[in-house]
């Protein structure tokens, strides 16, 4: 019987990665917090899942470089780590934004117009779902259930949970976020010379 591991590296396989595990030589010697996190799992069976998860949350997302290492010190190819990391939508390749948008789209929130909601999230942000803004300000997920279908339509920021949403509630939303933060709002395409006023 397959491992989730093996299931995943035989499902998707980086191509032209190096396939010989120790194979690195071109590697610096890995940061000191991700040499804590490999030594900890070093000799556990089926340790590449929990290191993934660790340096996830230790980082925020798994870049190439730390696959490299994390092949490295298990003794793993390259292939197999980045086929397990990219199998597993828990697992982030690039950094995300400092704000994470979960909008939910089970079927209470599709039913009560989760779709446009996460169309309004897009369109104000200017991203599709699966992105981060260019400020690293925010990322956008579409995601099957936050379990407070009783708020339908729901979307999520960070730990918040905000419900009965409405599209027109969406900017003033992200607005208050940016507020917070002191990001600046995206400037809108017919103010940033893309606008029909450009085309004149």
């Amino acid at each position: 019987m397959q491992t989730h591991e093996a299931q995943a590296t035989k499902t998707s396989a980086a191509p032209g990665h190096e396939t010989q595990p120790w194979a690195f030589t071109h590697l610096a010697p890995a940061p000191e917090a991700l040499r804590k996190i490999l030594a900890r799992h070093r000799k556990e069976e089926g340790s590449l899942i929990p290191v993934l998860q660790e340096v996830q949350r230790r980082y925020g997302y798994i870049s190439r470089e730390h696959m490299a290492y994390i092949a490295r010190e298990l003794r793993r190819p390259l292939s197999e780590v980045f086929g397990v990391a990219s199998f597993y939508a828990q697992f982030y390749l690039a950094p995300r934004g400092k704000n994470m948008i979960r909008v939910c789209l089970g079927t209470a929130c599709h039913v009560r117009g989760g779709q446009k909601i996460l169309d309004a999230f897009s369109r104000t942000l200017g991203i599709q779902p699966g992105s981060t803004t260019p400020d690293k300000e925010f990322s956008l997920e579409r995601v099957a259930c936050l379990g407070a279908c009783g708020l339908a339509p729901v979307a999520m920021i960070n730990a918040e949970t905000h419900g009965r949403l409405t599209p027109e509630k969406v900017e003033a939303l992200l607005a208050s976020y940016r507020a917070a933060s002191g990001a600046a709002a995206p400037v809108p395409p017919e103010r940033n010379g893309q606008g029909a006023d450009a085309a004149r």
